[in-house]
């Protein structure tokens, strides 16, 4: 399955395909167009294609920049595309098998999990995001992305990626959430009617959003597939 999200300005002509499982993602650059993408995801480029690495914005570094994105489960530095004269695309992969998602942003604010950030545009702005004491009380990452600004961004999941348009309430399990609007609040509560039926059913704690916005949730759980993957590896 393919899918094309094809945009002007400051937005990325983007093609997905091998949708959901194995998604990747070919950039394609007009003459002199540009855009970020997380170090190591590049798969490949055409010829025309020049690439510089920084630990924030092209042509000006940030090392607390770049602290705060390990913190947030990124990578250190970041890889900036430039196309030549010719044009050309960039072939992008991500560390998990799975789907990836193209959303255009126009000034508000996403909020998404550490790993999931794959490419964006210029206008795009990455810092880190401190969930507090309730993320790591649901055994996630302390630190979630806050991406915001004008353009394109790319992220990818574990597994499927499904949204869920909310106007209320809605619970979702904290190992299955990509990325979230910054309009939504959450809390974590159990998932049964005690906290005995929510740990003996393999629930434990989950995410009650509430306001309006989407949330994007992934079909698997980095965390329980870690679990079961653990015991079967042969140690060295």
């Amino acid at each position: 399955m393919e899918q094309y999200f094809t945009t002007n300005g400051n937005t990325l002509d983007v093609n997905l395909q091998l949708q959901p499982g194995s998604s990747a993602a070919e950039v394609k650059l007009n003459p002199g167009q540009e855009f970020t993408a997380e170090g190591g995801a590049m798969i490949a480029m055409s010829p025309d294609i020049t690439m510089a690495t920084t630990t924030h914005k092209k042509g000006s570094g940030s090392i607390m920049k770049g602290i705060k994105r390990m913190l947030g489960g990124e990578n250190f530095f970041l890889n900036h595309y430039t196309a030549g004269k010719q044009g050309g695309t960039v072939w992008l992969g991500a560390v998990h098998a799975g789907d990836m998602l193209v959303k255009e942003l126009n000034g508000e604010g996403l909020i998404v999990q550490g790993g999931s950030y794959v490419a964006s545009t210029p206008g795009i702005e990455i810092d880190m995001n401190w969930q507090g004491f309730k993320s790591l009380i649901s055994k996630e990452g302390l630190f979630w992305l806050d991406v915001r600004g004008k353009g394109t961004i790319i992220i990818n999941s574990f597994g499927a990626i499904y949204p869920i348009d909310i106007d209320g309430e809605y619970i979702v399990d904290t190992g299955h959430i990509v990325a979230f609007d910054e309009s939504l609040n959450f809390s974590l509560t159990k998932a049964g009617k005690s906290w005995v039926s929510s740990f003996l059913g393999g629930e434990g704690f989950v995410c009650k959003f509430r306001g309006k916005g989407t949330v994007w949730i992934q079909s698997h759980n980095t965390s329980s597939f870690g679990y079961s993957l653990g015991p079967r590896l042969k140690p060295r």
